[in-house]
Order: C-alpha cells, then sequence, then structure tokens
C-alpha cells in the first residue's frame, strides 16, 4: 500500500511503516497487524514522520529470506526509496540472524538511517545498533527455546501412546484440553475402515476397487465432507495406526504403543498389506510404450495397456497389447480397447498429417538426422561437409514414423511426450486436440 502524504517537516527520512503477525491464532494476527498499523500512524503523526509505504506480512521471521514482502521492503531500501522503517519491535523485523544481519549491515552502509518502534529508536550509532542485534538476538532464543519445548511436549505424548497430529479417517479428537492428543473411535466411519482391511486381505480386492467401492456404493466421505481419493485409500491401507501402532517422526524408526482403541488386528494389517505388495509388482513390472500420454475421451481418465496371450495351434503363444481406459474416474466407461499395431497404425497417419513444428523435438530430431547423414557419407567414403545432391534425405517425419514402429519404448514415449498437441483416444480412434493457454 502506498501513501503520499507530504508534511511540514525538516525530517529528510522517508519511512516505510512495516506489519508482521504475532505468533497467536489466526483471527488475532489480524487484529494485531491492524492494531500494529493503527499505533504506528499515530506516532508518526505524533513525531511528524513521512510515511510513504505500509507494508503488511502474514509469514513467519524464524527462516532465513523466506518472507516474500520483508525481501521486497529491502530490495526497496537498497534502491534509496526508503531510508527509514516504523514497526512496533524489533522482532517484527527479524527472528533469525540472517535478516537481522541484513538490517545492520545496511545501516552500517547508510542506506538505512533510523529504525522507530514503539519505544525506542535505533540509528546509526554502535551503541543503538548493539542494542538492536541483542534485541533480535533476543528474539531467536526465544524461537530457539519454543522449538525445544514444543519437541519435548511431542516426544513426552507419544511416548503416553497419544498421536500429536489429527486423527486419522475412523477416529475423532477429543476436544477437551485436559485430553488433548486423545483420539476417540468414530462410530460411523470405523466400521467401514475395517470393511476396507478385510475386503483388500481377504477378497483380494486392489485399492482401486476399494476406491470404488466407497464412492460410488458406500458413498463414504471423510469428515470435512470429502471424498477419499485413491492415494487417501492407499494412505489408510498402509497405516498402522489403525491396529494400535504408530511411529514418530515419520520414516524416524521410533515406534510407539498407542493408547487409542484398535479398530483392526496386526494380522488382518499384514494381510491386507501383503495382497496390496503383490499387486504393486505386478503393475512395476510392466512397462508399455504409450501408456498415461493419452486420455480417455469419454471420461478424462488415462489411457493403460494390458497383456493378452493366445496359444496357437503349433502350440506355442502369440503376445498381444491392448490399450483402453483406466477407468480411474469413472470405473464403469464403455470406451473399447485397441491392439497396439492399430494405435501404431493411427498415430502414424497424425504424424503425417501434423505440422512438424508441433513436435516439440524438432530440434532433437534434426540433431539425429545429421548424424545419421554424416555417418551416410562416412561409410560412402565422401569426405565433403555436404551431402552429394543425388543422395536421398531421410526427413524429419519420416524418421518420427520410423520411431514410433521401430524405436525403443523410451523413444516412443519421449517423442509422444513431446508433441505440443493432446491425444485423446475413443472407441479405437486417437485425435488430436490443441490445448487451451
Amino acid at each position: 500500500m502506498e501513501i503520499n502524504t507530504q508534511r511540514d517537516t525538516k525530517n529528510t527520512i522517508k519511512y516505510v511503516l512495516y506489519a508482521r503477525k504475532s505468533s497467536e491464532s489466526e483471527e488475532r494476527q489480524i487484529l494485531s497487524i491492524d492494531s500494529q498499523i493503527k499505533e504506528m500512524l499515530e506516532l508518526a503523526e505524533k513525531e511528524r514522520l513521512e510515511v510513504v509505504a505500509i507494508r503488511r506480512e502474514s509469514h513467519s521471521a524464524k527462516d532465513t529470506g523466506q518472507r516474500e514482502v520483508y525481501n521486497e521492503l529491502l530490495g526497496d531500501i537498497r534502491s534509496g526509496k526508503f531510508t527509514g522503517i516504523i514497526t512496533w519491535a524489533p522482532d517484527r523485523l527479524s527472528r533469525n540472524a540472517g535478516d537481522l544481519g541484513a538490517i545492520v549491515d545496511m545501516m552500517d552502509q547508510g542506506l538505512l538511517q533510523e529504525i522507530r518502534t514503539h519505544g525506542q529508536t535505533f540509528t546509526n550509532s554502535p551503541n543503538e545498533k548493539f542494542l538492536l542485534m541483542i534485541l533480535g538476538s533476543q528474539a531467536k532464543l526465544e524461537n530457539d527455546h519454543r522449538g525445544v519445548n514444543v519437541k519435548r511436549g511431542l516426544r513426552t505424548r507419544v511416548e503416553m501412546g497419544l498421536w500429536p497430529g489429527m486423527a486419522p479417517i475412523g477416529y475423532l479428537d477429543q476436544k477437551a484440553m485436559d485430553k488433548k492428543c486423545q483420539k476417540i473411535l468414530d462410530e460411523e466411519r470405523a466400521p467401514i475402515i475395517k470393511q476396507m482391511f478385510e475386503k483388500v486381505a481377504y477378497d483380494k480386492w486392489s485399492g482401486r476397487k476399494v476406491y470404488h467401492w466407497l464412492l460410488h456404493e458406500m458413498n463414504f466421505k471423510t469428515k470435512g465432507n470429502k471424498t477419499l481419493s485413491l492415494g487417501g485409500v492407499h494412505r489408510v491401507l498402509n497405516n498402522t495406526f489403525y491396529y494400535g501402532r504408530f511411529e514418530f517422526p515419520k520414516k524416524s524408526g521410533n515406534w510407539y504403543e498407542g493408547k487409542h482403541k484398535p479398530i483392526i488386528t496386526q494380522t488382518l494389517f499384514e494381510k491386507a498389506r501383503e495382497q496390496l505388495q503383490r499387486d504393486n509388482i505386478v503393475i512395476v513390472n510392466k512397462e508399455f510404450a504409450f501408456t498415461k500420454l493419452m486420455t480417455c475421451g469419454l471420461c478424462d481418465s488415462s489411457i493403460c495397456a494390458q497383456e493378452k496371450y493366445k496359444q496357437l495351434k503349433d502350440g506355442t503363444h502369440a503376445k498381444y497389447i491392448y490399450y483402453g481406459c483406466a477407468r480411474g474416474k469413472d470405473r464403469f466407461c464403455k470406451n473399447k480397447y485397441i491392439r497396439e499395431e492399430d494405435l501404431i497404425a493411427q498415430l502414424v497417419k497424425i504424424v503425417d498429417k501434423m505440422d512438424i513444428d508441433a513436435l516439440g523435438i524438432k530440434c532433437r530430431l534434426e540433431d539425429e538426422l545429421k548424424r545419421f547423414s554424416k555417418f551416410q557419407r562416412i561409410v560412402l567414403g565422401s569426405q565433403d561437409d555436404v551431402a552429394p545432391a543425388k543422395q536421398e534425405e531421410v526427413n524429419i517425419r519420416t524418421y518420427a514414423k520410423y520411431l514410433l514402429r521401430e524405436g525403443s519404448i523410451t523413444e516412443k514415449r519421449f517423442l509422444l511426450g513431446n508433441m505440443k498437441s493432446k491425444l485423446v483416444y475413443e472407441n479405437k480412434v486417437v485425435r488430436m486436440v490443441e490445448e487451451l493457454g
């Protein structure tokens, strides 16, 4: 916020009023900023100080260089736009050594002439800069002590078997202050959480099948009245909290026995996780050329692939790869499957008709062709830098079609992944769609 206020004063310092939130609750932080501005404007009016701008910020001052508004303010001081700062207290400017050092350094250079707070003035004098550094260091010390105290409190809670974070789905947080961090069963959702584990462990359901069951049959909603995502389903199925144990912090190797009531047994959890890992192994070991490079024209899901084997008359087996909708957004999508050979034939036709500039890797293809042409000249015994006029030139479009037919999986994916248009598949037809923006 810029202010064009001219005062009849001999003071040549141009002040910027900087207000930053305190470490209180969000509502009180907002009030704190408004209160700071009100008090500082009254101070400026009383002292006849020229305030040319007001800057507000809600970012913590704990870490160096992380405050966008504050960094802009320092840049404006370096450019000579401001030569003074008005703020509520020294800790509004800095609670870390880096930002404090930047302020003192600008005072040493004469770029910052004065800092005004509610009860103090700091100028470029040794004593006042020393006092500013002491007050700033004291604020950092308070931050460090607060961090130590918080960690100690968290450690005490987890040793008591209390999870210090928000309650996972299937549990509720106790709201009473004397029962802080205690989790109680969510009578509405806990039975469904148990069924999720049972369907995976005993009925061999995949995480995706559980997701569709929750979405279409159970109409399951989280505490925030939101649909549980597929990733959320997997997080539930991999959370040991449901059988009574938890790790804190995550990936620390420190495990604790929870005080909360378990929803499932450890045996059920292990069976479900074993089934999920078996599913993941199947997915990881399969690699296809054109998966996730196209979207379904009916439901906008991604396109996946699967292998099919057919026994021939001579006893051998032929392998076929089919592409179709992954049904991530619509379990009942009716998009038809297409064989990889037919899909490649359509992609070749698209490359044959498209503007060659629509290939995002045009330059790379040109480099490959130049390297190939040079190889041909060397093999033919020509030492000229320019190929013979009668020599047939392989163009970029032909090379792109060659990669689609004969290239490696990596080359095919790289080629399609760099097209500037979106590929949509619908009922055995592939088409290009120009993306907006």
